[in-house]
Order: C-alpha cells, then structure tokens, then sequence
C-alpha cells in the first residue's frame, strides 16, 4: 500500500474512532438519572377539618412510615402564628436538614409531630409534602385556631 494513500485513511479512521467516543459518551450522559428527590402525587389524601386538600408528597422513607399509619385523625394546635403542629403518636424514621420552610410545606418535626405551614420558618425538619393550595387558603384553613386533620 502506498504511504501517501495510508496515512490520510489513518488519519480519517482515527477522527471517526474518536467521534463515537464522544458520541457515546455524550448519549450516555444524557440518559443517566439525576439523583434529585422526586416528588409525586401520592394515594395518601389530607383532610384539614373536613376539607379535603390537594398535596404533593415527597418520595421518601418518613412518607411511606405516615402512610402505613393511615388512617390517622391529629389534633393541631396553632403555633407562632405561622403554622399548626401535631403529634402522630408515635415516632417514624426521620432525616432532619436544616431548611426554609414556606406556606403549604408539610415537615415532620422531632420525628413524631406533622407541621403545616402558612407562614415560613427556618428548623431542622424532615420535609413530607406540600399543600398545593395559595397562601390566603392555608390561612383561612389553618390561621383561625386548632384544627383537626385527617390522613388518609
């Protein structure tokens, strides 16, 4: 074979050689799962009083532990002017983070109390869920005084 011919043919399958490379790693790349927590629509509902409201749960291990305590009736009780806490009765696994919390967000505290937000507040808490619902009807749901919710 002749030299002249050989080198530019080398030269050409090696450029091809490394394109695929790139073009596999790039596809591979794309298609990997990002380790973000995913936050679904759960069969889990949320009464407050008798109230159904809609609620985005977290994906996660405190999630599914309320879950199989269902169904369960929690006495709240108005705190700080902010939010309502109440105890479930027991304590479920946890993974408290220090974190912002706003209206609508659902946590668990100290890994026996729920606490639903209209207001915001900064704690270590173990995040459950979100109210999907605007700040002025968390408030007249939840700022008037103790409630009762429900899950179920």
């Amino acid at each position: 074979m002749n030299w002249k011919k050989a080198i530019p043919l080398a030269v050409i399958l090696l450029m091809l050689v490394i394109s695929s490379c790139t073009l596999q790693r790039t596809q591979g790349h794309i298609d990997e799962p990002k380790n973000e927590e995913v936050k679904e629509e759960s069969e889990m509902r949320l009464l407050i009083g008798e109230t159904e409201v809609p609620v985005t749960w977290e994906r996660n291990a405190s999630v599914s532990a309320l879950q199989a305590m269902c169904p369960i009736t929690i006495q709240m009780s108005k705190y700080g002017g902010f939010e309502q806490v109440g105890p479930i009765g027991r304590s479920i696994v946890r993974n408290d983070e220090q974190t912002d919390t706003d209206y609508g967000d659902i946590v668990l505290y100290s890994g026996n109390q729920v606490v639903i937000f209209y207001g915001s507040n900064s704690w270590s808490y173990t995040r459950l869920g979100h109210v999907d619902l605007s700040q002025q009807e968390l408030s007249a749901l939840l700022g008037g005084g103790d409630v009762r919710i429900t899950l179920e």
